[in-house]
């Protein structure tokens, strides 16, 4: 994990202060391009050294010093009084921490950034609002966990809030809002028993609007709810897995039955995220309590084998099928504990997903890195941390040449992902005591 360091300000580049451009007049597009080819090229040697090294050798260093330009450029034209340079800003900080590890750039860059960001929280528009949580979940994640990444929520987590809950903010910044919660929570937050109370409770005051009345009807869902309590559910689901026992027991008891009438809602993306919600706390209530039994598992089990086997005409036939692929996964799971395993190759390495807990974890740095999450999982201290992979791998070709077969490191990544479940479960006795 790497140190943790403290934050500077003022760390803009002489001559582009106060959102003024420096002198290279680049535009927003080829700032972004440039941002983004620096660090094509600077990446291409750093992970695997190719057998052939008697090539052009790219000078490192200077591409890392031009790109560390630009992304101060960047991080200037966050305080730019147009609003376009600020979102293209936003944009190109995107790319450029979902797809490059930059710790050491932003441990003295962190406070100026989420001054930034908080800044566009709270004046942005929706768009821009948007835009900056999901910046702020990235910049959490190339923290590292560290006192930064803490300090940095600690500033930001009010506004998130206060967005979250406002029915009257673009439905597009509640989403970016509630997903940014979750994520650095979990990475931020995740030893702090009285944190994880209230981002979890928050995100309950979101999604729980979908639960049936009392007269057992669900609500009729208003325009973009449904994608607003798909982004909270999913939220709340990843902050679940850090849950002492004697609080998932309480979870259970009161969220599970509710979860199960949403599965007649009539949008198809939020039935899939709360069966695949059932099927993580029903895993999470077993590895508690061998006995555990999930409530009238027989009207479960039947609404899940009609959701399965769904041939209704008027849905589309995309949504049909992978519904009846998502469901038909829960539905071995909760019958029989089978759960179908999944491999992620990169580089060199690969990870097995072979648990509900596993899938929600890895999928929600998924949706945030995008296609930068192999990159991450390579060389991110943090994500590999909570993947159970170990400290970075660098190669040279005589190891490369020795890989490990595949069942070998499938035993490696199930022994490490345990290790790191029983230490988090010590945490979770921790936090049992505040909770």
């Amino acid at each position: 994990m790497p140190r943790s360091k403290k934050g500077k300000r003022g760390s803009s580049k002489p001559g582009a202060k106060n959102g003024v451009k420096g002198e290279s007049g680049a535009s927003d597009d080829e700032l972004t391009s440039d941002v983004l080819s620096h660090y094509s090229s600077a990446s291409e040697g750093t992970s695997v050294l190719d057998e052939n090294t008697g090539g052009e050798q790219v000078d490192e260093l200077t591409a890392q010093e031009e790109t560390e330009d630009k992304l101060k450029q960047c991080i200037d034209n966050l305080m730019d009084k147009s609003a376009k340079t600020r979102l293209a800003a936003l944009e190109s900080l995107r790319q450029a921490f979902s797809s490059k590890v930059l710790y050491d750039f932003l441990t003295e860059r962190w406070l100026t950034v989420s001054d930034c960001l908080e800044r566009s929280l709270k004046k942005g528009s929706g768009e821009e609002q948007a835009a900056a949580a999901t910046v702020f979940a990235l910049l959490c994640i190339q923290l590292g966990g560290g006192d930064e990444s803490e300090e940095s929520f600690k500033m930001l987590r009010p506004i998130l809030t206060t967005i979250l809950i406002d029915n009257t903010a673009s439905i597009a910044a509640r989403q970016s809002c509630a997903r940014a919660l979750g994520m650095c929570c979990y990475v931020s937050a995740a030893e702090d028993g009285e944190d994880l109370i209230k981002s979890l409770a928050l995100l309950e005051s979101i999604f729980t609007s979908s639960y049936p009345n009392r007269e057992g009807t669900l609500p009729t869902p208003k325009p973009g709810s449904s994608g607003l309590h798909s982004a909270a559910l999913l939220a709340w689901s990843l902050l679940v897995t850090l849950c002492p026992a004697s609080r998932l027991s309480v979870l259970l008891g009161l969220h599970l039955p509710k979860l199960q009438a949403c599965l007649q809602s009539s949008d198809v993306n939020y039935r899939i995220v709360v069966g695949e919600t059932i099927a993580l706390l029903v895993e999470l209530g077993r590895d508690v309590d061998e006995e555990f039994e999930v409530e009238d598992s027989e009207s479960l089990c039947q609404c899940l084998k009609s959701l399965a086997t769904d041939s209704n005409k008027h849905r589309a036939k995309n949504d049909r099928r992978k519904q009846r692929s998502i469901f038909r996964e829960v539905l071995h799971y909760i019958e029989n504990e089978d759960f179908t395993e999944e491999k992620i190759r990169f580089g060199v390495e690969s990870v097995y997903i072979d648990s509900w807990m596993r899938r929600r974890i890895y999928d929600a740095f998924k949706e945030i890195l995008e296609s930068g999450v192999r990159h991450h999982l390579q060389f991110n201290p943090l994500l590999r941390d909570i993947i159970g992979l170990g400290p970075p791998i660098i190669l040279d070709a005589t190891v490369k040449a020795n890989k490990i077969s595949r069942f070998e490191k499938h035993l490696f990544n199930s022994a490490a992902f345990k290790a790191r479940t029983k230490q988090r479960n010590k945490v979770r006795d921790k936090r049992a005591d505040v909770m």
